[in-house]
């Protein structure tokens, strides 16, 4: 990715019922995915995020349906390279590419996995993204994981996709096989933040970050039961997290699957 200037822009959103009482740099982080949790508390202590019109500091607490404005700097990453890998494109204009991720796939460049990446496939077939945050993709899916991402192709889509997931007038759904015969549909509300020994893993901890899970049931196999699951939040690993402890690990899950049988003739 060239080393283009950086760009300001303002961001807005309005805190979620669900996300009252939290720490303004957590709900910032969940309204603003595009951007690191480290970037986004250095633009808070700057002053750059005010809630109501009021500067505000990151360890105060959110209130329900209290405007946010961020100051973003668009700065691209200077090391993406565009590399030509094959794409399965659903949908493009001169606004947004949509595309099918495929599993295996990590959606942005990081250590161990400088090249090969989504992103790297996205530059090679629209440079234009070369000029945007996190080369225009608003979401993310683990490496493992499956499905469709929205990409954008401008700023001002960029801005409305943010806006749009922030405010949650798109929808998400999500399709897993879990270990396990259920019975019906629920909700999981348990709280996410880092395993307190294994640094890399998720777990549900007590004074974790809120995290609420919807799920039901799409077919029933004999011991496994396919769910259709959507999202209330974003937490790492939300599914895989809350399914593991409910006793439900995801088939094929080696993280938080432990060890497990995969199902003859599965792939």
């Amino acid at each position: 990715m060239s080393d283009n200037a950086a760009s300001s822009d303002v961001l807005e959103a309005r805190v979620p019922i669900h996300s009252h009482g939290m720490r303004l740099d957590q709900v910032a982080a969940e309204l603003f995915p595009t951007y690191s949790r480290n970037r986004l508390s250095t633009w808070i202590k700057e002053g750059r995020l005010t809630v109501d019109d009021r500067v505000v500091k990151p360890r105060e607490k959110a209130t329900a349906s209290a405007l946010l404005r961020l100051i973003v700097d668009d700065e691209p990453v200077v090391d993406w390279q565009p590399q030509t890998m094959p794409l399965d494109i659903i949908f493009e204009d001169e606004h947004i590419i949509i595309v099918n991720k495929p599993a295996g796939i990590v959606v942005h460049p990081a250590a161990g996995h400088a090249d090969g990446t989504l992103v790297n496939a996205l530059l090679a077939h629209a440079p234009e993204l070369d000029a945007l945050p996190r080369g225009g993709i608003v979401h993310r899916l683990d490496k493992e994981t499956s499905g469709i991402m929205f990409v954008a192709r401008s700023s001002l889509a960029h801005k409305s996709l943010v806006a749009q997931l922030s405010e949650r007038t798109v929808s998400r759904t999500y399709c897993a096989v879990c270990t396990g015969a259920l019975t019906g549909g629920g909700k999981i509300d348990a709280p996410i933040d880092r395993h307190p020994t294994a640094r890399t893993k998720m777990a549900v901890v007590a004074d974790g970050k809120p995290a609420v899970t919807h799920y039901r049931i799409a077919h029933r196999f004999k011991h496994y039961t396919q769910l259709q699951v959507n999202l209330e939040t974003g937490r790492t690993h939300q599914i895989r997290v809350h399914m593991a402890h409910r006793k439900w690990p995801l088939i094929g899950d080696p993280t938080y699957g432990g060890r497990q049988r995969i199902p003859a003739g599965a792939s």
